[in-house]
């Protein structure tokens, strides 16, 4: 196994990037050499809070990216995902970008594209498919143990919980909770499907809290104004796949509930509840469940695992954890609810090819 250092630098220093700057220094052949945001001034000051001594610090990440670095971690607001992640492809380095790939499929299909043309690696930070339940319930699948997966249901939601700052404004985030968290929901439900074809989506999406004087001072978030508030905070869509099934998504930042649901899979010889961890099936023809064990580090050692992989990935020469590629499914889903919710209709999926 090679042992070189493996020298980083981080785009953007927002709260990711300080988990993103501390994990790597958890990892003994990983320096984090520099950082770049563009506001002035924040660089620096997020090189020094964190420690990251020796480290250079930019308000341009082209600056940045003329350094001899092996990879960046890209942790810019949604809108700025495309833009230093296509730039850091062509200067020659791995890239992990956070979650979501990007706002629009044409952009995540451009990011692939400059990836393929580089010969780097483009992995997203989607760290749910490092939890243990996950892996477990795509193994599940992968098995046959359900037969003919026909339905799948996915989502999450938060009674009080919209967050503050760039997430809730259009310019920066580029969308609401279903980018923000929805997007999580779905990159799961696809990959533990074995990556399906969308084929078509219908979606409605609302703001029903983030835009209300009353709520909004009601600490449903942190600092939200809703003057300002111009993204979403739920969402919902019915998703029809390739082979005949369907998916149901469902995902709020704020609502009168404490939950939409738990994520589930149907299929032809047994079902699972992928947040209880429950194999239900047919027995002698008595229907029963089977608690599924799970094995493996608790749900958040699963944030440091995506940033440990990529960087073993990059030292090793290995392919990316969480392929950019394999993400343009669930991609092309958050794309087309936005289209729909707009249309107020069904559209079509077509993902190009890279």
């Amino acid at each position: 196994m090679a042992t070189q250092e493996v020298r980083v630098g981080i785009i953007g220093s927002g709260g990711i990037a300080g988990l993103h700057a501390d994990y790597y220094k958890r990892i003994p052949f990983v320096r984090v050499v520099a950082v770049a945001d563009v506001v002035p001034g924040r660089a620096a000051a997020f090189v020094q809070s964190h420690g990251l001594q020796g480290a250079a610090a930019f308000t341009d990440h082209r600056d940045l990216l003329q350094l001899d670095l092996d990879a960046v971690s890209v942790c810019t607001f949604n809108r700025a995902h495309h833009g230093p992640t296509v730039d850091a492809l062509q200067a020659g380095k791995h890239v992990l970008v956070e979650k979501p790939l990007s706002v629009t499929l044409a952009e995540a299909v451009d990011m692939c594209r400059a990836a393929r043309r580089s010969g780097k690696m483009l992995c997203v930070g989607f760290q749910s498919r490092f939890e243990p339940r996950v892996m477990t319930a795509r193994r599940i699948v992968a098995s046959g143990a359900l037969g003919r997966v026909y339905y799948a249901e996915t989502g999450g939601g938060r009674r009080k919980g919209i967050p503050g700052g760039t997430f809730t404004r259009r310019e920066t985030a580029g969308g609401g909770a279903v980018l923000d968290i929805g997007c999580y929901s779905l990159d799961t439900a696809f990959h533990v499907l074995g990556n399906p074809r969308p084929l078509a989506v219908s979606a409605y999406t609302g703001r029903h809290f983030g835009t209300s004087p009353v709520y909004s001072k009601q600490a449903w978030g942190g600092g939200v104004d809703p003057a300002t508030f111009d993204v979403e905070d739920f969402g919902v869509a019915f998703v029809r796949l390739e082979g005949d099934a369907c998916l149901v998504f469902k995902i709020s930042w704020a609502m009168h509930f404490d939950s939409l649901g738990r994520m589930l899979f149907l299929g032809t010889e047994g079902g699972l509840d992928a947040d209880a961890m429950r194999l239900y099936h047919d027995r002698f023809g008595l229907g029963v469940h089977t608690d599924v064990s799970v094995e493996g580090a608790p749900w958040q050692d699963a944030w440091f695992r995506k940033v440990e992989a990529f960087a073993e990935a990059v030292r090793d020469g290995g392919p990316a954890p969480v392929p950019a590629e394999d993400v343009l499914p669930s991609q092309a889903v958050l794309d087309a609810i936005y289209r729909s919710a707009d249309a107020h209709a069904e559209v079509e999926v077509a993902i190009p090819p890279i």
